[in-house]
Formats: structure tokens, C-alpha cells, sequence
């Protein structure tokens, strides 16, 4: 049962932090993979992807059902988004772990920078 609470939590912190922040789960999601469920690093990255894509397909039926997407907007980036993904899918094997984590840890960074001085 305190497995099941834990799983919970980071699925409502993710989610709660995909609908506001656009995707953001990840940031929660592989922090606490890793710390708190226990899970190997490269497997909480891999996972932080598959739970987040049907997080980010709920935030996006809400936000259109309440006339705040414009699809047409997210065309182009969907296109360069596709071969970025499809690219890192065929790098992740190949990536040592130790450069996931600096590379996310330094997006994460520049992130939190750019909305601090924003």
C-alpha cells in the first residue's frame, strides 16, 4: 500500500505540473523515479517519456476544450519535435548516464534562469 501512495503522488505532481507547465512532469518525474521509487536512471528516463505522453494528450484536450490551443500554432514544432525524438531514441543507448543527468540537469537549470529573469 505505501508503494501505491508513492506511485500516486508522482503521478498527481507530474500531472499537476504537466497541465500548468506544459510537459513539465519530467522535471518531477525522473528526480523521484530515481530517489524515491528506486527505479535505474536510464529507466526513469525512458519512463518519464511514456508517462508523460498521455499526460501531455489529457492537458491538450483540456486546454482545446476550453479554447486555449491553436493547433495550427504547434504544427511546425510538432515536425522538428518527431525527428529530435526519434533521433534521441536511437542516441539514448549509446548516451553514458552520467551525461542524461548533467544534460538534464543543465536544461533544468537554464529553465529555472530564463523564468527567474523573465
Amino acid at each position: 500500500m505505501k508503494k501505491n501512495k508513492k506511485y500516486i503522488t508522482v503521478g498527481l505532481l507530474a500531472g499537476a505540473a504537466n497541465g500548468l507547465f506544459g510537459s513539465g512532469g519530467g522535471l518531477f518525474l525522473v528526480p523521484l523515479f530515481i530517489g524515491w521509487i528506486g527505479m535505474k536512471p536510464r529507466k526513469a528516463f525512458a519512463t518519464s517519456v511514456a508517462v508523460i505522453f498521455p499526460l501531455s494528450a489529457v492537458s491538450l484536450i483540456i486546454y482545446w476544450l476550453k479554447g486555449g490551443m491553436d493547433l495550427s500554432l504547434a504544427w511546425p514544432y510538432l515536425i522538428g519535435g518527431a525527428a529530435g525524438g526519434v533521433l534521441a531514441g536511437f542516441l539514448f543507448k549509446k548516451l553514458p548516464v552520467v551525461w542524461l543527468r548533467r544534460g538534464m540537469g543543465l536544461l533544468i537549470l537554464y529553465g529555472g534562469i530564463r523564468m527567474l529573469l523573465t
